[in-house]
């Protein structure tokens, strides 16, 4: 009777048509995506279309503020780098970041351009490329 027990008690395992490599690329894809719009396009002016996140209000705190959002940004790119982008991709993704940076060591002026320069959206759109090259079927999950 214990050896029935034992045998009813088992976990199934089934062969999926989704490789767990794919189905990974498409959870990192959503989250990196949110991260994306976090940070660049959250909140919207009432009354217009532009959009800002939270890239622009940190970089309104002197120091930590350009620190924490750029901090940020290098975890997209350091997932990115763990998702199998190319060098060349990465390179380019970096300086989207780089060219943020710039733009928002200005003040005022540079706090403006934060608004309108979207490195993440940018980044994120360059790693949904490739994910659609390396894994076509985490794509067709998301639809």
């Amino acid at each position: 009777m214990l050896r029935i027990w034992e045998t009813t008690v088992t976990s199934y395992s089934y062969a999926s048509s989704v490789n767990d490599t794919s189905f990974g690329a498409s959870e990192s894809r959503v989250r990196l995506d949110a991260l994306a719009r976090f940070l660049d396009s959250a909140i919207r002016v009432p009354g217009t279309n532009v959009r800002f996140g939270a890239d622009a209000l940190l970089n309104l705190l002197p120091g930590i503020g350009p620190l924490t959002s750029k901090g940020m940004s290098a975890y997209l790119i350091w997932e990115a780098r763990r998702l199998g982008v190319p060098t060349r991709t990465l390179v380019r993704m970096v300086g989207n970041v780089g060219l943020d940076f710039v733009i928002s060591a200005v003040p005022i002026v540079g706090w403006i351009g934060d608004v309108f320069f979207r490195s993440n959206l940018r980044n994120m759109g360059l790693l949904r490329e490739h994910l659609d090259r390396v894994h076509p079927v985490a794509n067709q999950i998301q639809r």
